[in-house]
């Protein structure tokens, strides 16, 4: 799969950014589902992280479809891209089911530091809950490696600095699973303040990229009433096209 190339914990949003209080995009929508276009900065909803926050995805779809909504998974403040929801308690818990017996296609583009010694490979790496939840559980993501560059940014002793584009497939749903894993890796996600590496960041921030460079791109699963094969894909936004430009055209896949 070729990416489409058409704005942190939580305190890895840039304070600056702002997110317009416009309704947001809507990739697919029937009676009972939703998929929608997340953009980077605006929380899910309202949690203990929230930290004064008002401005939350839940309570804008409710006004946006006038209806309740039902989340089935989690996205990062920082994390832009495809969201999935319904609009009843039946839908979301058939939902909840597929993503438990990994049937959901989920893809999303990262950028990280340095050059993954192969082209594909999986971390099997148990993460635990989070905050207060020291149990540790299995994880396992594919990544696969898209595109490469190298750019003329000094770090730690060197003229220059190694950046991959990454396709990253969760097989688990874990708290922040993909940038745990990257910097078990030590392939830390670009723009991640609480796993990711500061130094590269700062780099990226003198090139005008102020957000976490992680994008839910693809989701794809059967909808769990009509079968049908359901396929949503949400172009990068524009402060992502900046970085994705810093590379060359993926090749194969």
């Amino acid at each position: 799969m070729n990416p489409t190339f058409s704005s942190t914990p939580d305190s890895d949003a840039d304070p600056r950014a702002e997110v317009p209080a416009a309704g947001l995009p809507v990739l697919y929508a029937d009676e009972t589902i939703a998929i929608i276009d997340k953009p980077a900065g605006l929380m899910v909803h309202d949690s203990a992280l929230a930290r004064g926050e008002t401005d939350f995805v839940a309570d804008r779809l409710r006004a946006q479809f006038g209806r309740p909504i039902f989340l089935v998974h989690r996205l990062d403040r920082a994390t832009s891209g495809c969201l999935l929801l319904a609009f009843d308690r039946e839908a979301a818990s058939a939902l909840g089911k597929v993503l438990m017996s990994r049937e959901v296609e989920k893809d999303y583009l990262a950028v990280c530091r340095g050059w993954p010694a192969e082209d594909a490979f999986e971390v099997d790496h148990d993460l635990d809950g989070g905050p207060g939840k020291p149990v540790k559980k299995p994880a396992q993501t594919r990544f696969r490696c898209l595109g490469r560059t190298e750019l003329a940014l000094p770090s730690a002793g060197f003229e220059t600095s190694r950046y991959a584009l990454l396709l990253a497939q969760p097989q688990t749903g874990r708290f922040r699973q993909i940038r745990r894993h990257l910097k078990h890796l030590s392939h830390h996600l670009i723009g991640d303040t609480s796993h990711g590496d500061g130094r590269h960041n700062r780099s990226f921030r003198m090139l005008g990229i102020h957000r976490m460079l992680l994008h839910a791109q693809r989701l794809s699963f059967l909808h769990p009433l009509s079968g049908e094969r359901i396929v949503a894909v949400a172009p990068p936004d524009a402060e992502f096209a900046k970085a994705l430009a810093l590379f060359e055209a993926p090749q194969g896949a």
